[in-house]
């Protein structure tokens, strides 16, 4: 395996950090860390339409404001009554409503074996989004890892891992959210982030 090949793993293990952290509550120090350029650069690498996404992400925070953005991630993904698009893989899988489900437990299995675990103050579950986006980035970054030490062994086990990961867990519920995403948005944000997740992730798992 070649540098170049490690260093396009690590791009797209940054590509999955930021998007992540996309689906937390936004805020100002978005803008100020540079969030939306540093996605753009790395997206720039790897598909140069998406980057051009994560530049309509920037500009529309920059126009709406985190406010505004706050009020739709809010109504969005926490209610306070009807949420239109839950953020829980057990949710589209397990069933309407359904939070710790057995999905859910199958997706800290597959943490476990990857050798990873969940902080034990950490509040969300560990099918919500912006969770298992952290772990495909933790997973790209270990394959980049093990590139760069022509580990082949340890290459192939995060590989694997990986495309069990997408075909039997996120694979099976991002397209139902990031379309509920859409339909329900009040920001262009929010659609772009929608478009953006599910051409990046599903694309990884064809």
């Amino acid at each position: 395996m070649s540098d170049s090949t490690a260093s396009m793993m690590e791009t797209r293990a940054t590509v999955y950090r930021l998007l992540s952290a996309c689906y937390y509550e936004p805020e100002n120090c978005f803008l100020e860390e540079g969030v939306y350029t540093q996605l753009r650069d790395a997206l720039n690498v790897l598909n140069c339409d998406l980057a051009l996404v994560a530049e309509k992400m920037g500009a529309n925070f920059t126009n709406v404001g985190a406010e505004a953005l706050l009020q739709d991630f809010s109504q969005l993904f926490m209610g306070p009554f009807e949420i239109p698009a839950k953020p829980y893989g057990s949710v589209y899988i397990d069933g309407e409503n359904i939070v710790m489900g057995d999905s859910t437990m199958a997706v800290k299995a597959c943490y476990v074996e990857a050798g990873f675990e969940i902080a034990e103050n950490f509040r969300e579950l560990p099918d919500h989004i912006a969770v298992e986006l952290e772990f495909l980035y933790l997973l790209s970054y270990r394959q980049a890892e093990a590139i760069s030490l022509d580990d082949s062994d340890a290459l192939v086990r995060y590989e694997n891992i990986e495309k069990a990961f997408l075909k039997n867990h996120i694979g099976r519920w991002l397209a139902d959210f990031c379309t509920k995403i859409r339909q329900h948005a009040q920001t262009d944000y929010y659609r772009h982030l929608a478009d953006l997740t599910e051409q990046l992730v599903l694309s990884r798992g064809d």
